[in-house]
């Protein structure tokens, strides 16, 4: 018998767990049941995935950096990965605008609704809106500054300081680069094989994807606001979901143009990642998965794909842009603002500055989209307005994210001839056991 893909038994495991949650509301106790006894299996399996992530990303970034044994190729591809980040990021903000404008999701709230949002999610936002104020009070260079951590260990305790771990890991990957070979090779060989251990417990703890995904869903379910919120809020839902659906449609545009790769098989690689990142709504718990896909599968070569994936999973949020330019005119929209042309270019700048700022975990947009909001003069009690329905557009956000990076992995590869055939690396493979 023919075993089921992953990813379709990822799906299986997601439809369940929405139908058992679902079915769960209707009989008294049964929220609390999935949130005592399901949930914690969910909660489990994102932890497992967090907790390769800071040694995934020290590993592999050493190994492809030492890789290079070329300072000037790590900085040619360290140039073209952010700047293809940056360009698609300006797109994601720009598609985002277009559609709001276009939709107008702000007029379908009425007054009712509104102050019945700011009532059950005030207290949310007040505090999200505390954690932003603290952003907002540091120095124009204070980004700049937390990229040196004064203490590796520390930085690496904390999975919000990625930043800190691929700047450690580049600085030391460069110094093994400038030292003897002879020298580096025992240090090289550790990490080549440290990165070997986590790509199988990454294997291991795929095992268990279908069941983690089932608790995630089941819990969502049960955990959701009441129907009439969604219902208020949905023109909102799908000018977002049309914009991130497009976002999809764009990659695989860019990836064809320069890769000339099939975007159905592109699609179908990438779809264990994306499910796994819509289930954990996070980058960085997908990261494990999304390495696998895009080195096993479409065959980018480590040395690119361990460089560019650890840091776009922390600064390339094209997903996370493109709801925080939707949800900054859309809350605009509700309180009867009239936004010029500047401001919403002020929101273009800001969104894609703040999209790099926002940590690769389940909610660090809306932190980030009340500076959007306030330097758009837009209310920020505006926030709970969104609440109700931030959940699963997190999820659907998180699939483009990590959808972007795999592209931008390949065309990187691509351009420094670094992209072969997966199916030639699985019969080497084959060929090496016999």
């Amino acid at each position: 018998m023919k075993k089921i893909a992953l990813h379709w038994q990822i799906l299986i495991g997601m439809i369940l767990g929405v139908a058992f949650g679902w079915g769960m509301t209707n009989f008294e106790g049964g929220g609390d049941m999935v949130e005592n006894w399901v949930k914690p299996f969910g909660n489990m399996f994102i932890n497992s995935l967090k907790l390769i992530a800071v040694p995934l990303i020290l590993g592999s970034l050493i190994k492809g950096v030492s890789d290079l044994k070329d300072i000037s190729k790590l900085s040619k591809m360290g140039g073209r990965t952010i700047g293809i980040y940056l360009i698609t990021t300006v797109i994601a903000v720009t598609i985002g605008l277009v559609l709001v404008n276009l939709i107008k999701p702000g007029s379908s709230i009425t007054e009712e609704t509104r102050m019945e949002m700011v009532d059950s999610y005030g207290g949310d936002a007040a505090k999200i809106k505390a954690n932003a104020d603290l952003q907002k009070e540091s120095g124009p260079l204070q980004a700049l500054e937390d990229l040196i951590p004064s203490n590796i260990f520390k930085a690496a305790t904390d999975n919000g300081s990625m930043l800190q771990v691929i700047f450690f890991a580049i600085f030391f990957g460069i110094g093994m680069i400038l030292i003897p070979e002879k020298t580096s090779t025992p240090v090289k060989n550790f990490f080549d094989g440290f990165n070997e251990v986590i790509l199988k417990m990454i294997d291991l703890i795929m095992l268990a994807a279908p069941y983690g995904v089932f608790a995630l869903l089941a819990a969502l379910v049960v955990e959701s606001p009441s129907l009439d919120l969604f219902k208020a809020l949905g023109w909102y839902a799908i000018t977002v979901i049309v914009g991130l659906a497009l976002m999809i449609v764009v990659y695989n545009i860019i990836m064809y143009m320069y890769t000339k790769r099939s975007p159905k098989s592109f699609m179908e690689n990438m779809a264990p990642a994306q499910l796994l990142a819509f289930s954990t709504s996070s980058s960085a718990a997908t990261l494990p998965v999304t390495m696998e896909r895009v080195t096993e599968h479409i065959g980018v070569e480590e040395e690119v794909a361990s460089f560019v994936l650890p840091i776009g999973a922390t600064i390339n949020m094209d997903g996370t842009s493109l709801y925080q330019a939707v949800a900054a005119v859309f809350i605009a929209q509700a309180f009867g603002m009239d936004l010029s042309f500047a401001t919403q270019l002020g929101i273009v700048a800001t969104a894609t500055l703040a999209s790099i700022g926002s940590a690769a975990v389940p909610g660090a947009g809306m932190v980030m989209l009340v500076i959007v909001l306030a330097q758009a003069g837009i209310p920020e009690a505006g926030l709970a307005l969104i609440f109700a329905v931030d959940r699963p557009l997190d999820m659907c956000r998180t699939i483009v994210n990590v959808t972007g990076d795999a592209t931008v992995a390949m065309v990187v590869a691509k351009s420094v001839d670094k992209l072969g055939d997966p199916h030639v690396k699985e019969w080497n493979d084959d060929y090496k056991k016999k």
